[in-house]
């Protein structure tokens, strides 16, 4: 994927624009992927709330710090669900006049897919469960697990955590896999899509959220 950008920015400064909290993992390996500058600023929005599915409704809660007008924009997210999120995003940014905006995704679970967004740099597909680590949460608890994990039933429906489980381990059993910028994964296997450095290497089969 950074070897992808790299090729379709060559000779630009692109702002990209990581969508917290869930990005800020996943954004600061990619843009080490890069080959080319780029300038980096954060967005925050809820559409989650504490809960396990999108509610729908969209807030605002950090805006840019920079000035996007006639700039080539890359807004960064870590899963792209119903959709609606990153649609809102879309249209609040393109008020700002960019030159160009594109949508990138580590994981994307089309199953829930609400709307029509183009999402132009997709990391994994992944179907219908509930994923953390790599920077995705759960009532904000194993951001930190260096592989991308499937949550069990268990740890959605019991009580919350203290924090003190959130290792390298599986979640219920089952690990997604290992983000990677070279090497192999979690399992010896891709979901068909590029790892960010275009080397064919990142997240193992699994389910998203």
């Amino acid at each position: 994927m950074g070897e992808e950008i790299s090729c379709d920015y060559a000779g630009r400064v692109p702002v990209v624009i990581g969508i917290l909290k869930g990005a800020a993992v996943f954004l600061a390996d990619l843009v080490r992927a890069l080959t080319i500058d780029v300038e980096v600023d954060f967005m925050a929005i809820s559409s989650y709330g504490r809960g396990t599915v999108s509610s729908g409704t969209v807030r605002l809660l950090k805006d840019l710090d920079l000035d996007i007008s006639g700039r080539d924009v890359l807004v960064v997210e870590d899963i792209v669900d119903s959709g609606l999120s990153l649609d809102y995003i879309r249209r609040n940014l393109e008020t700002r006049h960019p030159r160009s905006l594109s949508l990138v995704a580590l994981l994307d679970k089309r199953e829930h897919r609400q709307t029509g967004v183009d999402v132009g740099y997709i990391g994994f597909p992944v179907p219908d469960a509930f994923v953390v680590g790599y920077g995705l949460d759960f009532r904000e608890l194993y951001r930190g697990l260096p592989e991308v994990a499937v949550l069990s039933p268990e740890e959605i429906e019991g009580p919350v955590s203290d924090g003190s489980a959130a290792g390298r381990f599986s979640l219920g059993g089952t690990v997604v896999g290992e983000p990677s910028l070279g090497g192999s994964v979690a399992g010896g296997s891709s979901l068909g899509g590029a790892g960010l450095d275009g080397s064919g290497s990142g997240v193992a089969g699994g389910h998203g959220a």
